[in-house]
């Protein structure tokens, strides 16, 4: 699918009930990633972020409160890695202001380039969940990627 068939996905879904619809092990895949590279090195980079070799292999999630929950990334590099904690609440999507499942990255425990950035979630089928990763530039975010994340 392309971004703008996802972004319209992704805008169809609806927010979890709540955040505990969403506790355990996901299973994630890239979905789509945009790149300022051309021709064969884009085709590259793309291909790899969808292939089974890409090392991230998902997210774990457990919400605290009906309000709020956190969660981290499963890498698979260097063994299996949990890396790049986050933590989760209820807030507006920065792509269309709609309710959303947001994870903030902006924690201590992230290396810098980690900290600029936001992922939101919303379900677009039972128990499969997806949406844009954003980079924030100067305060403003800027959707760089689609992922997913599925429950089995």
């Amino acid at each position: 699918m392309s971004f703008k068939e996802l972004d319209a996905l992704y805008r169809a879904g609806k927010r979890p009930s709540g955040l505990s619809d969403l506790d355990g092990d996901a299973i994630g895949a890239m979905l789509a990633w945009r790149t300022p590279a051309t021709g064969p090195l884009a085709w590259l980079l793309r291909s790899f972020g969808a292939s089974t070799a890409f090392p991230w292999d998902g997210k774990t999630f457990k919400s605290q409160t009906s309000e709020i929950g956190v969660g981290i990334n499963r890498v698979k590099l260097l063994g299996k890695r949990r890396w790049f904690p986050f933590k989760t609440r209820f807030a507006a999507s920065f792509l269309d202001g709609q309710p959303t499942f947001l994870l903030d990255y902006a924690g201590p425990a992230n290396p810098p380039f980690m900290r600029s950035i936001v992922d939101e979630v919303r379900e677009v089928a039972p128990r499969l969940y997806m949406g844009p990763a954003a980079l924030l530039v100067k305060g403003k975010p800027r959707p760089v990627l689609f992922f997913a994340v599925s429950f089995q």
